[in-house]
């Protein structure tokens, strides 16, 4: 039975698909779709609440190279619980901007990878998947939701969405996206229960976000 292909071997034939097909699309003028600003994002969410704005590091930034960031923190002050949100938008790919998956940012940043699998959550028209990752930093634990989205898909994988870069290049000339990730403090230990928070807040954030995610 032949091997299995490793994700990373598909990430990397993706890459070069996606270069290829940028490249040879190079005679005609790749659409930029217009971006609304994500600092206009509501700063009342159901129950969540705008806490604070959270730094972005200009390395950070320039490592990214995303057409708008966003980090914030918000709080529901009823139940005593936070969230993070991140957002990054990219108007194009095809100038060596690309969204980073957090599973290689934050083991960076000397965050250890505990858990990684995937979720399902139901977020009104139809249920997404994304990827839940548990990560330690001493004994602080945080618990990890990501995906990959444009306004009307919502993609975990990483080589997938990666394919349908190149799938939009082609058939649209256009590789906008978007990275959203969101991290939720691990209390006693209690995955469940950050589990239960992260899908609350993704619930709450995820129709206003759409919106602000171009055609």
């Amino acid at each position: 039975m032949p091997r299995a292909i490793k994700p990373a071997v598909l990430i990397a034939t993706a890459l070069l698909l996606l270069q290829g097909v940028l490249l040879r699309s190079s005679e005609r003028e790749e659409y930029l779709p217009d971006i609304k600003p994500l600092a206009n994002l509501p700063l009342d969410l159901g129950n969540w609440h705008f806490y604070q704005e959270a730094v972005i590091e200009p390395e950070i930034r320039d490592f990214l190279k995303a057409d708008d960031l966003l980090s914030r923190v918000y709080i529901d002050e009823t139940r005593k619980r936070g969230a993070n949100l991140f957002v990054a938008a990219f108007r194009t790919l095809s100038k060596g901007a690309s969204p980073h998956s957090p599973k290689n940012c934050l083991p960076a940043g000397g965050w250890t990878p505990l858990l990684a699998d995937e979720m399902t959550i139901d977020v009104g028209e139809r249920p997404i998947t994304v990827n839940r990752y548990v990560v330690a930093h001493g004994e602080e634990r945080s618990l990890v939701l990501y995906w990959y989205q444009s306004r009307d898909r919502v993609v975990a994988s990483e080589y997938k969405a990666k394919f349908w870069s190149i799938a939009d290049a082609i058939r649209w000339n256009r590789t906008d996206t978007a990275l959203v990730r969101v991290v939720i403090p691990i209390r006693n230990d209690n995955r469940d229960e950050a589990t239960k928070t992260a899908r609350d807040f993704v619930i709450a954030f995820f129709a206003p976000l759409r919106s602000f995610l171009p055609y």
